[in-house]
């Protein structure tokens, strides 16, 4: 199983600009990656193709923003979104994997998981939902199961978006004195900022055990929103083959994605 992260090597990226897009700029550039989108959905379907595309992050890293864009102009018919809550009993004493299997893609299908099976690597260890035994044993094994996935034949991508501790606070109490987004808190969110330095050890620990070669993670420096969900878009489009790409679309900004790497880390790239 390969340990060295695909990109090793590369140049660092650079810190993301601190502008937001203008909004008629952000708003013809969103509008042209969704076309890009909808191209590439037309080729997904005429082949057969299969994408599952995991978003995780800090609690308020601007996930479900990211996918509504995405899926915004998307066929709903061959496009899922999937958002589990917490496990029944029934699902508590199976095998772990297995309530999110029937949710993966069939062919023709492109299906967002808004959290997945990296609550094990996440969530659930800080906050003992499970234990030891149970944590290391995900380790282990999700990287078979990715493997098992993408041999299979599902596109797999997965990326991380990353806020600091400073952001995250801002826009948990925005989320509070906003009435429209009062039902996005949860008492996971609340206990987020008491408990920021154990999930930074749990992503520090998830990246390191989980990013291979066959399903590497991806890091969205999601500081500026904006900013964030254009480049994942365009990252996300320029590792997918369809007819009529607009190639010079599609250059992401490699100082607001790019692969994990234990010198990004090291040099603090990822919010410690």
């Amino acid at each position: 199983m390969a340990r060295n992260p695909p990109g090793a090597g590369r140049k660092l990226p650079a810190e993301p600009p601190e502008v937001e897009a203008r909004p008629d700029s952000y708003a013809k550039t969103l509008r042209a990656l969704q076309i890009e989108l909808v191209k590439y959905q037309k080729h997904l379907i005429a082949h057969d193709e299969r994408l599952l595309l995991i978003l995780e992050g800090r609690d308020a890293a601007g996930k479900d923003g990211s996918i509504k864009r995405i899926v915004e102009h998307l066929s709903p018919r061959e496009t899922r979104v999937v958002a589990l809550g917490k496990p029944s009993d029934r699902e508590t004493g199976a095998w772990y994997f297995q309530r999110y299997v029937p949710h993966l893609p069939s062919a023709q299908e492109f299906v967002l998981f808004n959290r997945s099976w990296y609550n094990r690597a996440g969530v659930e260890p800080v906050m003992g939902f499970c234990d030891a035994a149970q944590y290391q044993e995900f380790l282990d094994t999700v990287p078979v199961f990715e493997q098992m996935l993408v041999r299979s034949g599902i596109r797999l991508f997965k990326y991380y978006l990353d806020i600091d501790r400073q952001e995250q606070r801002r826009r948990l109490q925005a989320r509070r004195r906003d009435p429209l987004k009062q039902w996005k808190l949860s008492p996971i969110d609340v206990a987020a900022q008491a408990h920021w330095k154990d999930y930074s050890h749990a992503r520090d620990t998830m990246f390191a055990r989980t990013h291979t070669l066959h399903a590497p993670w991806y890091v969205v420096r999601a500081a500026d929103k904006r900013a964030a969900r254009l480049d994942l878009m365009r990252h996300l489009l320029s590792h997918l083959e369809y007819h009529g790409k607009d190639h010079g679309l599609l250059g992401a900004d490699s100082g607001l994605v790019f692969a994990y790497s234990d010198e990004a880390l090291r040099a603090g790239h990822i919010a410690p």
